[in-house]
C-alpha cells in the first residue's frame, strides 16, 4: 500500500466516533496501573465527543488471586468460582479509576445465548445505546459464573468482535501483550489489506497461561469486525501510549482495515454471532450462483444435508469439494430438506433465502 494510502487509513482512526477497546487478561492481572492509563485516554477521547465501550477479560485472574488458588484452575466449578469472585474486584477497579474523571462505568454481563438470540440481541443493542446516551462507560465482559460453554471456549477478542455491530462502531481496539502481527523475522506488520493473504501466515499457535485468546484468536476477531465495517488495531498493553496513540491515528500496532463492502448488523449476526447446526452440500451450479449473482440457495442444488437443525436455525454452505462458500438460515428443517436435495419442484423450493444468506467476499471461511 503506497504511503498515502496507508495515511488515509490511519487518519479515519482519529476521526472514529464509536470505538470498542478490548483488553486482555494478562496485561489486567500484572499491571494495576492499566485501568487509571485506559480511563485517562478515555476520559480525554469524551471530551470530543467521541464513545467508547470496554470489553474486558480478567475477572478470572482476578478471582484466582482473590480466592488464593496457586494457578488457573482446571475444574470447571473452580473457574466459575473464581470467574464470580473475580468481576467484583475487576468492577471496583474500573470504578475507581473513572470515578478521578467523573465518568460513571456501567457493568454489563453476556453470554452467547444473550447475542444468539435475535430479540436478547437487540435488547443488548439498546441497552448498550442507552448506557452512551447517558454519558456512562459499559463494561462488557462474558458471564463466565454461569456459562460453562463460554469459559470453555469463547474469549473476549471474539466478543469484542461481536459488539461492534450492536454499537455500530468505527473502531476496535485489541491491547494485549504484542506489539502487534509480528512477521517471520520478529518485525511489526504495520497494515493488513487482506486476512488470508496478509495474515493468517504470520498466525502463530499458541496461548498464555493467564488468559483464553491468542494471535490467531486476534486475527479473527479482526475479520469479523472489518466485515462490520470497523477499522480494527491490535496493540501492546504494556505500552502506555499505545491506546492514545491509536486514536489519534498514529502509525502504533497492526492496523485491519475495514472491508470496502461490509456486512449490515443481521447478516453479520448470522454469519458471526449463530453457531450453525448442520451443513448443506451444493452441487457446482448452485455454488456458482451464490457466488457470482447472491442467489436464494434452491432444494434442488442441494446434494447432502448433514446434521440435525430446524426450520431458521443456522447452517454452513459448503461445495462438492467441501470448500465453506457462506453460511445461512435454512428455511426447512434437515430432514425436509434432506428429503427435497436434489429433486426439481414447481417452485423448486427455497433452503436458505438470500435475505438470511451470507456468502464469503472470497474462497476463505
Amino acid at each position: 500500500m503506497k504511503t498515502a494510502e496507508m495515511k488515509e487509513a490511519r487518519d479515519r482512526l482519529g476521526s472514529a466516533r464509536r470505538i470498542v477497546v478490548k483488553i486482555g487478561s494478562k496485561t489486567l492481572a500484572s499491571d494495576p496501573s492499566v485501568y487509571a492509563r485506559i480511563a485517562s485516554v478515555v476520559a480525554q477521547a469524551r471530551k470530543s465527543g467521541r464513545e467508547v465501550v470496554i470489553v474486558s477479560s480478567g475477572a478470572i485472574a482476578l478471582g484466582v488471586k482473590k480466592l488464593g488458588y496457586r494457578s488457573r484452575p482446571k475444574e470447571m466449578a473452580k473457574l466459575q468460582a473464581a470467574a464470580a469472585a473475580g468481576q467484583s474486584v475487576l468492577m471496583r477497579l474500573y470504578e475507581e479509576a473513572f470515578e478521578a474523571h467523573g465518568i460513571p462505568v456501567a457493568q454489563v454481563l453476556l453470554t452467547h445465548a444473550d447475542l444468539a438470540d435475535r430479540a436478547r440481541d437487540n435488547n443488548a443493542r439498546a441497552a448498550l445505546g442507552a448506557l452512551l446516551e447517558a454519558g456512562a462507560v459499559p463494561v462488557l465482559n462474558e458471564n463466565d459464573s454461569v456459562s460453562v460453554e463460554e469459559i470453555k471456549f469463547g474469549d473476549n477478542d471474539q466478543l469484542a468482535s461481536m459488539v461492534v455491530p450492536l454499537i455500530d462502531a468505527e473502531l476496535l481496539v485489541l491491547l494485549s501483550d504484542v506489539a502487534g502481527l509480528l512477521d517471520s523475522t520478529g518485525a511489526r506488520i504495520p497494515m493488513v489489506i487482506d486476512v488470508a493473504r496478509d495474515a493468517l501466515p504470520h498466525v502463530h499457535a499458541g496461548t498464555s497461561g493467564v488468559g483464553t485468546g491468542g494471535m490467531g484468536s486476534k486475527v479473527e476477531a479482526a475479520r469479523r469486525a472489518t466485515l462490520a465495517g470497523a477499522e480494527v488495531v491490535v496493540a501492546d498493553a504494556r505500552d502506555p501510549e499505545a491506546l492514545a496513540g491509536v486514536l489519534r491515528g498514529d502509525d502504533v500496532g497492526t492496523l485491519f482495515v475495514r472491508s470496502p463492502e461490509p456486512l449490515g448488523a443481521r447478516r453479520h449476526w448470522i454469519a458471526f454471532t449463530l453457531r450453525p447446526k448442520g451443513t448443506l452440500i451444493v452441487d457446482a451450479g448452485a455454488a456458482k450462483a451464490l457466488r457470482e449473482r447472491s442467489k436464494s440457495l434452491l432444494a434442488v442444488g442441494v446434494l447432502g444435508v448433514r446434521g440435525l437443525f430446524a426450520p431458521n436455525d443456522a447452517v454452513v454452505i459448503v461445495d462438492a469439494a467441501g470448500q465453506e462458500i457462506g453460511r445461512g438460515l435454512a428455511r426447512h428443517g434437515a430432514q425436509e430438506l434432506a428429503r427435497l436435495a436434489g429433486k426439481r419442484t414447481e417452485d423448486d423450493g427455497v433452503a436458505v433465502h438470500r435475505d438470511d444468506l451470507v456468502v464469503w467476499p472470497s474462497a476463505d471461511a
